[in-house]
């Protein structure tokens, strides 16, 4: 997918974006503002690594992260609803996962989960299993995930 189409698709809809991102620590915003004239579309990107930065940047309920942890989908939702909330944007992508090494029986090494919120619409969860890919693999995929799920968005 390219990011140049995907930006076009947002600049014609007249949407801006924002990103939360956790494990991929901001590789998306990257991604998107690597594209020369992209400042018209990317509003903002959260990099909220910690749990602190996600309840004071995001506004992620500290009860949501004791119940279900930091990587969950439940997460992913506050993060992406969060963004929409805090930003000027209109569509917001969320990321938070295990990129490696490491990760648990519960929650393993490459497990991801995605948050996507659009003014006007329902917030969509996902989870993807990348698997102990690697650190830098599992990142890459994560953020190439979100790019597509934005693209998908604005579809």
């Amino acid at each position: 997918m390219k990011v140049s189409a995907l930006l076009e698709k947002a600049r014609n809809r007249g949407v801006k974006i924002a990103t939360a991102e956790s494990c991929t620590g901001g590789m998306v915003a990257a991604a998107l503002t690597d594209i020369p004239g992209s400042s018209d579309v990317v509003e903002r990107g959260f990099v909220t690594y910690s749990n602190e930065a996600k309840i004071e940047l995001l506004d992620i309920s500290p009860r949501t992260l004791s119940e279900f942890g930091a990587v969950s989908e439940e997460i992913a939702r506050e993060m992406a609803e969060g963004a929409l909330k805090n930003s000027y944007a209109q569509l917001t992508v969320s990321i938070t996962g295990i990129a490696g090494p490491g990760g648990s029986e519960h929650k393993p090494e490459g497990r991801v989960c995605f948050g996507v919120a659009m003014a006007g619409q329902p917030t969509r969860t996902e989870t993807q299993e990348f698997g102990a890919q690697g650190r830098d693999t599992v990142r890459t995929l994560a953020r190439d995930h979100a790019l597509a799920l934005l693209d998908k968005a604005l579809s």
